[in-house]
């Protein structure tokens, strides 16, 4: 048996910098933090010739007889299109399951892909770095199955911790944020995560995002060009201690935001924000592409318990997590390593 794992993450700031069609030109950056909630991986050699997958999730059961390739369509497209990038087609049963519910903001499915990468390149020998799993779990989302999402989630995932990850056409950097240890235990009392109860795809507003990053719309590049000042703001803010200016900008940026795509906000949304900066909020925003998901906020230990009872009288429910900084790991590994054809996708990722 081998275990592997993933983290979801929390994006502070610059969100929609790390789509191609932005940073490409522009440069992206964005500021994110890994949380203690994961996607795991069970990965075991069944004695069979088939391939297995179960999702807990989704409650799906996959089998695939051997000596055919793995389609990757339909149901669990994301494991099959990992199984097939690996050249794996027998003998193997793969186990997700994830600790938050899909569709929430937090990019499970970015951690479920880079937790996939990082158990499978285990069990097969290869000894991948934090960047080239990042890499490609980014090339099998984006290239492979056609989502239209940026490149932070991956990286976020691979590498763990409180990062600013920049963004250019030369390619990707992520710096690691030297705060005090009493300046992030702060900053994770302040940051308050509720569940809205709506689980969403995210697919129709990133797509539309990511339309009118290609189409040079201009209030969109304008937004991102803002956000993207906002995310080096936040940088400055945090490695300044002056962790009430991050709260201030999360409101600033939340503003920019909505105005990417439709429907990255809705009454409920709004109604619930403006219910936590009238009880004490200083500012927050919907986590990952909007519409639903998670309503992060920014708030001073002594309002906390005020917005907490208001939201939750709302019906919106506080998930209560931590900082990680370790990123995806191999838990266990017990497997015996067996012979697999490496696709050339997977020798050439380093040099993308």
């Amino acid at each position: 048996m081998l275990i592997a794992r993933a983290p979801v993450r929390i994006s502070l700031a610059g969100g929609g910098t790390d789509f191609p069609a932005y940073f490409e030109e522009h440069g992206g950056l964005v500021i994110s933090t890994s949380i203690n909630r994961y996607f795991y991986v069970i990965v075991n050699l069944n004695g069979q010739e088939s391939v297995q997958i179960t999702s807990s999730d989704y409650r799906t059961f996959y089998r695939h007889p051997a000596g055919k390739p793995i389609p990757w369509d339909g149901d669990l497209s994301l494991p099959k299109a990992v199984l097939h990038d690996f050249g794996i087609d027998r003998g193997i049963s793969v186990f997700i399951a994830s600790e938050i519910p899909p569709g929430t903001g937090l990019a499970s499915s970015s951690a479920a892909t880079v937790a996939l990468v990082k158990a499978l390149s285990t069990a097969c020998g290869q000894h991948l770095t934090k960047a080239e799993v990042a890499r490609l779990a980014c090339r099998l989302e984006i290239d492979k199955l056609g989502a239209p999402i940026g490149w932070q989630d991956q990286f976020a995932a691979a590498f763990g911790g409180l990062n600013a990850i920049a963004f250019s056409r030369d390619g990707v950097r992520v710096e690691p944020l030297e705060l005090a240890a009493e300046t992030r235990t702060r900053l994770e009392k302040r940051l308050l995560l509720f569940f809205t109860h709506v689980s969403r795809n995210s697919a129709t507003i990133l797509t539309e995002q990511k339309a009118h990053s290609e189409q040079k719309v201009k209030p969109v590049v304008e937004s991102l060009h803002a956000l993207k000042a906002m995310a080096l703001e936040v940088r400055q803010a945090l490695e300044s201690d002056d962790l009430d200016r991050v709260g201030v900008i999360l409101h600033e940026s939340w503003q920019q935001k909505k105005r990417l795509a439709q429907g990255i906000s809705n009454a409920r949304i709004d109604g619930a924000y403006e219910t936590a900066l009238a009880n004490g909020a200083i500012g927050g925003k919907i986590t990952g592409a909007g519409g639903g998901g998670f309503l992060l906020v920014y708030c001073r230990e002594e309002h906390q318990s005020r917005v907490v009872e208001s939201l939750e009288s709302l019906g919106l429910r506080r998930m209560d997590f931590r900082f990680e900084a370790s990123g995806a790991k191999v838990l266990t590994n017990a497997l015996p390593r067996w012979q697999v054809r490496v696709r050339p996708s997977l020798e050439m990722v380093a040099e993308r």
